[in-house]
């Protein structure tokens, strides 16, 4: 009988379920669609209840395709979004809010607040800085909240439970009902100690957070208990609770030190495989966070990660409301004829990254003249995504004091062979694309839990399932690849201080205008 894995991904817009067998086949894969809600301004919201429905429906749908084809289940592993937090009653098992996804804003002006006293003493130790989101912090002010008075009375009678995604899951298909939470989310939740698999207890004091609500630390590969009967029958052990990205790193096979990971989605993500060294230079560019890669056997693996907001939503942008092209796979049929003319396009329109995160700059197609053709805009679109990757790898490069040897790419846009192209040429580094990319975040977490039961030695041998990769080696001289960069990040660094201009010549306006007024 053919052994294999139930994965489960968790995301933000939609669970998946499939089953992984040990020659690497994915199968079985049911997907359900998840609501995302937007209140207000800087709010975003999900319901706790319904990611559990979700991941039900999906899991038994893909363990009956299972039980169809024969296959011996193993395990069950759970890749899940990062730093959505949930509070929900241990008697009655209902959530108490709905969850805040990681999205949220609502409380980046009081984090901002602390940024002064508390950054720079986080940066080395938690590896990144206070943000824009806080679990912990929007935990607090729900205990204050008068709108859900239940929550603080489910907290006066000790019956109040708190964690992220991946805890909700794990509370909830286990039979161990201890509040648990993987390192890889608990170093996403923004106060996890790098090098010591701990909580930075003074900071969450800081916040305002409860310490007896704090989920019980894990590694992200162990044992999480096992299925409860009345899910499949069967009382599976689940063996891994991890971050859906850092699943998709060893999905992806970025698994050895050196070796990177860029997935294209509705943003781009780059995360360098740095091994078991916490990275060396952390703090040193803000749009670059340091993270536990994985944990397992009591051993991290580091990452530095970094990401473009909107380079797959900037292509969608021009699809489907612009309506300058037909489809995603036309532009990149276009971009492979184009790039004879100085037009350049900067894919942020939420803001940059680097060299500093601002979001005061907005997306930009410029540089045209009357001989620019559909052509040349295509490829400048294409060139401007492959610039904010090579700036992110580059960043991640100098945080973690090591070079890429390698970058192993994912993602809808990875369809795209003239963007992978630039994006070799453009970072002097080979790029590799594998089969089934879409499904990589559901392989890592397999492979994970298949190491672990001994399904796999080890995770070289479970990354020999994915096959040879297509291979895009770099095509230009050192001299053009840095001429091509300096010329872009030129553009970059004008739009900021257009940007910084406009802030000031604004802020000036009001200081008239209130001064006028009081006259």
């Amino acid at each position: 009988m053919r052994r294999a894995v139930l994965a489960i991904d968790e995301g933000t817009t939609g669970t998946r379920a499939a089953w992984v067998t040990e020659t690497g086949e994915v199968g079985g894969l049911h997907y359900q669609r998840l609501s995302v809600a937007s209140p207000r301004a800087g709010v975003v919201e999900q319901s706790a209840a319904e990611i559990l429905d979700s991941t039900l429906s999906v899991l038994r749908a893909a363990y009956a395709s299972a039980v169809d084809n024969g296959l011996e289940i193993t395990s069950v592993s759970i890749a899940a979004q990062r730093a959505t937090a949930t509070l929900w009653d241990a008697v009655t098992g209902q959530p108490l809010a709905p969850s805040m996804v990681w999205q949220d804003s609502r409380h980046s002006a009081e984090l901002a607040s602390l940024a002064g006293v508390w950054d720079q003493r986080l940066w080395p130790s938690i590896g990144r800085p206070t943000g824009v989101r806080s679990v912990y912090l929007w935990a607090k002010h729900q205990l204050e909240d008068p709108d859900h008075p239940e929550v603080k009375q489910a907290f006066s009678a000790g019956r109040l439970v708190f964690g992220t995604v991946d805890t909700w899951l794990l509370w909830n298909l286990s039979r161990e009902t201890t509040p648990m939470v993987g390192a890889t989310n608990a170093t996403s939740s923004g106060s996890y100690l790098l090098g010591e698999h701990a909580y930075r207890y003074d900071y969450i004091d800081e916040l305002g957070f409860p310490r007896e609500l704090l989920p019980q630390l894990r590694d992200d590969v162990g044992d999480f208990g096992t299925l409860r009967p009345e899910i499949l029958g069967p009382e599976l052990p689940i063996h891994v609770a991890i971050g859906d990205q850092h699943a998709g790193i060893v999905g992806l096979g970025a698994v050895s030190a050196g070796q990177a990971m860029c997935v294209h989605g509705t943003g781009s993500f780059v995360d360098l495989n740095v091994g078991e060294v916490v990275p060396e230079n952390t703090g040193r560019h803000e749009g670059a966070l340091s993270l536990v890669a994985w944990r397992a056997a009591a051993r991290s693996m580091y990452s530095v990660e970094t990401f473009t907001a909107t380079t797959g939503s900037v292509v969608d942008w021009l699809v489907n409301t612009l309506r300058l092209f037909d489809s995603a796979e036309q532009l990149s049929e276009l971009a492979g004829r184009g790039g004879h003319s100085r037009a350049v396009s900067i894919p942020a329109l939420t803001g940059v990254r680097m060299p500093q995160v601002h979001t005061g700059v907005g997306a930009l197609i410029g540089g045209l003249s009357t001989a620019t053709t559909r052509e040349d805009v295509a490829y400048s679109v294409l060139a401007g995504i492959a610039h904010s990757v090579t700036w992110c790898l580059e960043a991640n490069e100098d945080v973690a004091g090591l070079r890429a040897d390698q970058v192993i790419v994912g993602g809808g846009l990875s369809k795209s062979e003239p963007l992978i192209q630039l994006q070799a040429d453009l970072t002097g580094v080979p790029f590799l694309r594998y089969h089934d990319t879409d499904k990589a975040s559901l392989r890592g977490a397999a492979f994970l839990a298949g190491v672990h039961t001994g399904m796999w030695a080890d995770l070289a041998e479970a990354k020999s399932t994915l096959g040879t990769p297509d291979v895009f080696e770099p095509r230009i001289s050192d001299a053009e690849r840095e001429d091509r960069r300096g010329d872009w990040r030129v553009r970059v660094k004008a739009e900021i201080e257009l940007a910084d201009a406009r802030v000031s010549h604004n802020s000036q306006d009001f200081r008239r205008d209130r001064k006028e007024r009081a006259v």
